[in-house]
């Protein structure tokens, strides 16, 4: 066998063998997560909640997910999902709590989501809750959204763990969480700390904007006056070649009339 068909089968064993192992990977590796593409400080965010089904022979059928209260999110919407209702519970704090320069009184305490009658999510399927919440707290960088799962057999399966200390394993039924942004460190926002003021970069970005489109505009400008410089000279060069031309003609006529006359 060539070296070239036995590596070609090695790659093939190794990923058959990759792909059986996914296959028979645990159930319980799947947690209820939170998920978002950018969440910034101040401002709503859209938080998706994620929640497969760990059990073979039952389905989830209600997930409940609770809302920090240290760290107050005012308000919430929710995006509709066929078969499921949806419950937004938004109850006073014991005590205002200082956001974003105004004191937040009320806050998202619980969102609730319960299936339809006949409807469930199945084993080995998942299902997404979307949320957009906000305004975000401007005094920390994690939020935990502590969820509780209901299957239809009766389990109930809580997802409330804290995240471990440093040198910890990691917990068996973690809290969902996600990571703020500064505004500062958001998408498309500069870094102040190595690039200046934000308005300084853009002035600058601008003048050379402006004075690449200047040039070009200058460059353009100038190649055409050459153009045109050119077409002068190369009209100027065909006439004098051909005012000799037609001297020599003239002069040719004039020589052989008279020697028309002299040969009468």
């Amino acid at each position: 066998m060539s070296t070239t068909r036995f590596a070609l089968r090695a790659g093939g064993a190794l990923a058959a063998a990759g792909v059986i192992a996914l296959v028979a990977a645990p159930g319980a590796s799947a947690h209820v997560t939170a998920n978002v593409t950018t969440a910034v400080q101040g401002s709503y965010a859209k938080i998706t909640f994620r929640v497969p089904n760990e059990e073979d022979n039952a389905g989830t059928v209600k997930v409940q997910v609770s809302f920090p209260q240290s760290y107050p999110i005012p308000g919430a919407s929710v995006k509709p999902v066929p078969g499921w209702k949806s419950q937004i519970d938004i109850e006073p704090l014991p005590a205002p709590v200082k956001e974003n320069n105004s004191d937040v009184k009320k806050a998202v305490k619980t969102i609730t989501w319960t299936a339809d009658p006949g409807t469930r999510v199945n084993p080995g399927e998942f299902q997404e809750f979307d949320v957009s919440a906000g305004p975000m707290p401007d005094d920390t960088d994690e939020l935990l959204f502590p969820a509780v799962q209901t299957y239809d057999n009766g389990i109930v399966v809580n997802w409330t763990d804290q995240p471990p200390a440093a040198g910890q394993p990691k917990p068996e039924h973690p809290a969902p969480s996600i990571k703020l942004q500064t505004k500062a460190n958001a998408p498309g926002a500069m870094d102040m700390s190595s690039m200046g003021a934000t308005g300084g970069v853009t002035d600058t970005a601008a003048s050379t904007t402006v004075g690449s489109d200047n040039t070009a505009r200058w460059l353009g400008g100038a190649g055409l006056l050459v153009g045109a410089l050119g077409v002068g000279f190369g009209a100027v060069a065909v006439l004098r070649s051909r005012r000799p031309a037609v001297a020599g003609s003239t002069s040719a006529t004039e020589s052989t009339t008279p020697t028309e006359g002299k040969s009468e």
